[in-house]
């Protein structure tokens, strides 16, 4: 069970980039310390970066340029690929499609065999690719989305269409959504987004993503939902408890108390 975040925020958008990283990173520590990373877009090419650890030993690096648009943020509890190679670990990068994931990809080496898809790193296994790999070969699409089979909450940005920061739900992991004037967040749950709200000391629109969804979001706005068809078969073997990493949480939201306090 891992953590998802990020947002897509406009150029009108004041509010404090880092912070609601940090904030989103925070919100989300609980549910995975066997890897972290963030992505992040200004005016330039995305930018990466990912460890081996849970979001207490990153939280006080993120640093987001002021112009930042898009970022996404994971806190990742594995479950195909180990964590020892980076390549595993979110944002998971495929061709020109960088994303993260929560859930599970039951058919992915199917799929990448049906469409005679590489891995992107040789010494890559992780399920997850395979949403970024589809997208990279054949663009974000509903049909993309409904060759997936498995549990599924992710969002990725594609080099194509920098600006543009896209978002699904299909069925067996949570995804919440928060809306300002100028804003767009979401997170794995409505708790981490109240998260941003008290450490930005504002208040957004939050709704629940609704399973089978699929959000365009363009300079912090939502600017396009679509509907697709879950596979409904998938079944887990057992069902995994959503806070993974409680001493993570608890650091991360005391460290950022404390980086919000001089403020």
């Amino acid at each position: 069970m891992c953590g998802i975040a990020g947002y897509s925020f406009g150029n009108a958008s004041r509010a404090n980039r880092t912070l609601a990283a940090q904030a989103l990173l925070a919100g989300i520590a609980e549910r995975g310390a066997d890897a972290v990373g963030y992505a992040h877009r200004a005016d330039g090419p995305l930018v990466v970066h990912k460890q081996q650890t849970g979001a207490s030993a990153l939280l006080d690096a993120v640093v987001l340029p002021p112009a930042t648009g898009q970022a996404l943020i994971h806190v990742r509890d594995y479950t195909k690929g180990h964590p020892t190679i980076s390549a595993n670990n979110h944002p998971v990068r495929h061709g020109r499609v960088t994303g993260i994931h929560n859930g599970i990809i039951s058919n992915d080496e199917e799929l990448l065999a049906r469409h005679g898809i590489d891995r992107d790193q040789p010494e890559m296994t992780v399920d997850s690719e395979v949403i970024f790999a589809l997208v990279d070969a054949g663009g974000t699409s509903v049909a993309v989305l409904e060759e997936l089979v498995g549990a599924i909450a992710a969002a990725w940005i594609d080099e194509r269409s920098p600006d543009v920061l896209h978002v699904a739900r299909g069925i067996g992991r949570p995804l919440w959504l928060a809306r300002g004037r100028h804003e767009v967040l979401f997170a794995s749950t409505r708790a981490a987004l109240e998260v941003v709200e008290q450490a930005l000391g504002t208040t957004f629109r939050k709704t629940e993503v609704e399973e089978g969804r699929l959000l365009t979001l363009v300079g912090g706005s939502l600017v396009e939902e679509r509907r697709w068809s879950p596979d409904r078969s998938y079944r887990e073997d057992e069902a995994l408890p959503a806070v993974r990493a409680p001493h993570e949480g608890r650091f991360c939201l005391e460290r950022l108390a404390a980086l919000i306090a001089p403020a």
